[in-house]
């Protein structure tokens, strides 16, 4: 059970946080060209869907959005031993593509490598660049992203919690504890 104690973004600055990213990567890019987006699942794919649909309205071009399950990429594997696969669709190729894999939270870090190992699996491609709507910090791999919604200081034993409307029927980050 997750307790609440505070709300860190509300359904407005998510939503300005989401264009914001959107107008970052098309500047660092260049513009749409080569750009993909991958969601790292679940809600890295929502935003990644929701980054594509600014990213139209913004330049009037389509980019492509893949989703990726690192299920059997995660190096904890070993302690659930019988984990929930989903499927991974990435129905473009991403060799010579910048790709922006996508990710709700960015923390340790591991999610972040899982999901680099998995995508190489599927090509070569030219950048691999990390949007996150909220980064926490407590890094445990070298790792940082490109595109940041907003820095979360938290401490190690909270938990924050992004939830969107896709999955959730509500938009907000909200920072808490375990019960």
């Amino acid at each position: 059970m997750f307790q609440a104690k505070s709300v860190v973004m509300d359904a407005a600055a998510v939503s300005r946080a989401i264009v914001r990213i959107a107008h970052e990567i098309l500047e660092r890019n260049r513009g749409a060209g080569d750009i993909a987006l991958v969601g790292i699942r679940t809600r890295g794919i929502f935003l990644a869907q929701r980054l594509a649909q600014t990213i139209k309205e913004i330049e009037g071009a389509e980019v492509p959005v893949g989703s990726l399950d690192i299920t059997f990429y995660r190096d904890d594997i070993a302690i659930n031993p019988q984990p929930e696969v989903q499927s991974t669709d990435i129905p473009f190729a991403v060799d010579g593509m910048h790709v922006v894999l996508v990710d709700d939270v960015l923390f340790t870090g591991r999610t972040t490598r899982a999901a680099m190992d998995a995508l190489m699996d599927y090509g070569r491609p030219a950048t691999i660049q990390l949007a996150v709507l909220v980064d926490r910090g407590h890094r445990e791999l070298p790792v940082r992203a490109d595109y940041v919604g907003k820095n979360v200081p938290s401490s190690p034993q909270e938990r924050v919690e992004v939830r969107l409307a896709e999955e959730d029927s509500e938009d907000a980050v909200v920072i808490g504890e375990s019960a």
